[in-house]
């Protein structure tokens, strides 16, 4: 019986009325992408200089981009609790609009010298970076099990727009302070404000119908009468009670978090490592810009291979990469060349965690279980990250940089443990209730 529903739920998601209406989502939802993109990367360049120029130190330099990274784990879950009860469009829009208000407090605090200020802004600012990652989530709410992966890739792609463009800005954002009368780096900032508040607008504007209430509907048109009377609220009790129940949904948490941790562990003290090599800082900076595109340009590639190969092997095939970029990396020394291609796989293991683990975990719950538990992820990937990202300078002073790509590599043993239980179960019959 539960064949005969998701057959005819599957059904309705091909209909020509949604398959119109996910094409006008995915629209709405890349634009957005590829203009708030520009604001989270143009932050990324300056934060840690302006920090630096407003405390007169190097060493609070790292709390711009830590603070903004708190602030996208901080309005993970409100985000996507917001989005469990009124659907996404207003909280993306909110989501886009507060990382534009605090781009303009960290400007204002920055222009008046105060630090603090300047940190407060920074922590709105990361709502950009929680929008951002939700928008995928948005992606496969309307999505079918065949197009799943690719959707949700296709606005994970998007990003590599931002990522190009915004570094770029230092020269046009000295422009806009001057006619402003800012402080040249501030113009950066503005620019970013100017790019997030857009992509609110966008999507307060134009993502209409809302995919997750559409979703749902259909859910409530194709469920038997007794499965809607058992299925719970929704909230986060709720779904993390079908969490427990549900292994491919830990596995795609897990994998998700500890994709994030090892890219972040690494890519942080990259720069480090060839600084103290001797490595010219140009071809460090090259050398990000193809971790970044590695990232994300090839995303659309890995959202197919997850919906023709499957998300678990899809997911698996991930954390070989994984383990791959560090072992290049850990074998390189301060070669430029090796580091670089070390750098580049790293990224494109990343986005094979990302993408196949979002798909699995969409796939792995009902609509109305989807936002709190894509909320969780959201915050375990960014505490993750931040973590990973503060304990990478105390591995690679003791360990040194093979060390460190070595504590990176022993991250992927969870998933690989999961993902093995979750087989075993499948084979054992595991799911029939």
């Amino acid at each position: 019986m539960t064949r005969t529903g998701e057959h005819a739920d599957e059904w309705s998601l091909d209909s020509p009325r949604i398959r119109s209406i996910q094409r006008r989502v995915l629209t709405v939802l890349v634009a957005a992408q590829a203009v708030g993109g520009i604001g989270l990367s143009a932050s990324l360049t300056v934060g840690g200089l302006i920090a630096q120029d407003i405390t007169g130190t190097e060493t609070w330099a790292g709390m711009a981009t830590t603070m903004a990274t708190l602030g996208a784990a901080v309005c993970a879950l409100p985000l996507a609790t917001a989005a469990a009860r009124r659907g996404r469009r207003g909280p993306l829009s909110l989501g886009w609009f507060l990382a534009a208000g605090g781009g303009a407090v960290s400007v204002l605090g920055a222009q008046a010298g105060l630090f603090s200020v300047f940190l407060v802004g920074m922590v709105l600012f990361g709502a950009g970076g929680a929008t951002g990652l939700q928008s995928r989530h948005a992606a496969a709410d309307l999505a079918t099990d065949r197009n799943r992966g690719r959707d949700l890739s296709i606005v994970v792609w998007a990003t590599t727009v931002g990522s190009v463009l915004g570094p770029n800005l230092t020269t046009p954002g000295a422009a806009v302070a001057g006619w402003l009368g800012l402080s040249p780096l501030l113009g950066v900032l503005v620019i970013a404000s100017a790019a997030f508040a857009a992509a609110g607008a966008v999507t307060a504007a134009l993502m209409r119908p809302d995919p997750l209430l559409t979703a749902r509907a259909l859910t409530a048109r194709t469920a038997a009468p007794r499965s809607r009377a058992a299925a719970p609220a929704g909230g986060r009790p709720g779904a993390l009670a079908a969490l427990a129940a549900a292994p491919r949904a830990v596995l795609a948490l897990v994998a998700i978090t500890a994709g994030h941790a090892i890219m972040v562990m690494v890519m942080t003290m990259t720069p480090v490592h060839m600084e103290h090599g001797g490595v010219d800082l140009t071809v460090i900076g090259v050398t990000l810009s193809l971790h970044i595109a590695g990232m994300y340009a090839l995303s659309p590639l890995v959202g197919w291979l997850s919906d023709r190969l499957g998300r678990m092997a899809t997911l698996l095939v991930g954390q070989v990469v994984l383990i791959a970029a560090v072992t290049v990396s850990a074998l390189a020394g301060h070669g430029p060349v090796m580091v670089t291609v070390g750098l580049v796989l790293l990224g494109v293991g990343w986005s094979f965690g990302l993408v196949s683990g979002s798909a699995l975990l969409a796939e792995s719950l009902r609509p109305d279980q989807r936002p709190a538990l894509q909320g969780v992820s959201d915050l375990l990937m960014n505490a993750g990250g931040a973590a990973s990202g503060a304990l990478s300078g105390i591995l690679l002073a003791l360990l040194g940089y093979g060390g460190l790509n070595a504590v990176a590599a022993a991250l992927t043993v969870p998933v690989f443990a999961l993902a093995a239980f979750v087989l075993l179960s499948r084979t054992s019959g595991e799911g029939e209730t």
